[in-house]
């Protein structure tokens, strides 16, 4: 029951609602603590994209010249760049070119 505090009407104070409410709670949380990582994998490939065409490439274009100038930086940083340093975004689509 010290799970259900916080929840409103009978999911609080009975048992078998609480029960329900919790377990249902608790699968969600597992769901998406797995979820959270593709959501933010989604949002930093659609800040790149949008860096990386305002200098004239696309997304995959610009991965793939990464990658073949085997330059390693993620896409949490690369999408950080893009959005908060776009000098030093720049800096980066001009060393693949």
């Amino acid at each position: 029951m010290k799970h259900a505090k916080g929840y409103w009407g009978r999911r609080k104070n009975v048992w078998t609602v609480a029960k329900n409410a919790i377990e249902k709670g608790w699968s969600y949380a597992y769901r998406d603590r797995r979820n959270k990582k593709r959501t933010f994998r989604r949002l930093w490939i659609a800040r790149i994209n949008a860096g990386a065409r305002l200098h004239g490439m696309s997304y995959s274009k610009f991965m793939g010249a990464l990658h073949k100038n085997d330059i390693e930086i993620n896409r949490k940083v690369l999408a950080d760049l893009a959005m908060n340093h776009p000098d030093a975004f720049k800096a980066v689509v001009d060393k693949v070119r």
